[in-house]
Parts: C-alpha cells; structure tokens; sequence
C-alpha cells in the first residue's frame, strides 16, 4: 500500500506544470538564441547566440531531470 502512494506521489510531481513550464521558457530561449545565429555574422551576436543556446539547453536538462526524479 505504502508503495503504490509513493508511485502516485511522483507521478503528482512529474505531471506538475511548472516542470512544463519550465521546460517551454528553455527551448525558447534556446531557439532565440539558434535564430540570433543567422541573423549576422558579428562577434558579438555569434557570442550572445550561442550564450542564449547554451542556456537554454541547460535549463531544459534541468527541467528533464526534475521530471524524471
């Protein structure tokens, strides 16, 4: 008994929106930051964009894994 509350516990938790939410906040940041890239060829755009996708993409592992604890 104890272990089926447990399972619906993290299931709770891994349904909860805000891991979502989360995870669509990174992949736009990731693709502003994919979009900057061919918007020129400056050092500095190149230097945000790949900032920008970079982050994105750690905020989206992060988000995987809160789902997936």
């Amino acid at each position: 008994m104890e272990d089926s509350l447990n399972k619906n516990n993290a299931t709770a938790e891994a349904n909860n929106p805000a891991h979502y939410s989360t995870l669509i906040v990174g992949i736009v940041i990731g693709l502003i930051g994919i979009f900057l890239r061919f918007t020129g060829s400056w050092p500095l755009i190149s230097i945000v964009s790949n900032v920008l996708w970079v982050l994105g993409a750690v905020i989206c592992l992060r988000a995987v894994v809160k789902i997936l604890k």
